[in-house]
């Protein structure tokens, strides 16, 4: 029997992140705030769709219905700004913030096979490198299963390699 192989998640790299800023103009407040939501607190694009000012709190936001139905509380991200809680709720639809997210990704030029999902992977994919042990990550991401977690240890052959090397 064929076991079917679940492919490692793409995520934005750190160094990538500042490209994609650069190339996204300020006056797209709604990329801007989306995409940094995404990649500085693990927020799905629907839960970026719905944050609002009353979900912020003095240095979290308060997540009250993720995929699943469940809570949860989110760091707020370096680099956020007072004066964006003005822009919330984004009132666009999912597939406007996705967009946004294609274009300027393209712009950037970050591998095309990114989605905004990649901001997320991106996020879990920090965390994990900077040595945050998995069941923290899976709390902040939501996840209900530590195995959904896990599969981003398994995305950055390099650490791996890295580690190898400070051994010997």
């Amino acid at each position: 029997m064929k076991h079917k192989t679940r492919k490692l998640p793409k995520c934005v790299r750190q160094e990538e992140w500042p490209r994609l800023i650069k190339v996204t103009p300020k006056k797209d407040k709604v990329a801007r705030i989306s995409f940094l939501l995404a990649y500085g607190t693990g927020m799905r694009v629907s839960e970026v769709k719905r944050c609002s000012p009353e979900h912020f709190r003095e240095n979290s936001i308060f997540i009250p219905e993720s995929k699943y139905g469940v809570e949860r509380v989110v760091p707020i991200p370096k680099g956020w700004k007072k004066e964006f809680l003005k822009q919330l709720p984004l009132n666009r639809g999912i597939r406007s913030i996705q967009r946004r997210f294609e274009k300027y990704s393209k712009l950037a030029k970050l591998d095309p096979k990114y989605s905004f999902h990649s901001l997320r992977h991106g996020f879990a994919t920090r965390l994990l490198e900077s040595g945050v042990p998995p069941n923290q990550v899976q709390l902040l991401m939501g996840h209900s299963n530590l195995a959904t977690t896990s599969i981003y240890t398994r995305a950055n052959p390099i650490d791996a390699i890295k580690s190898y090397e400070d051994l010997f």
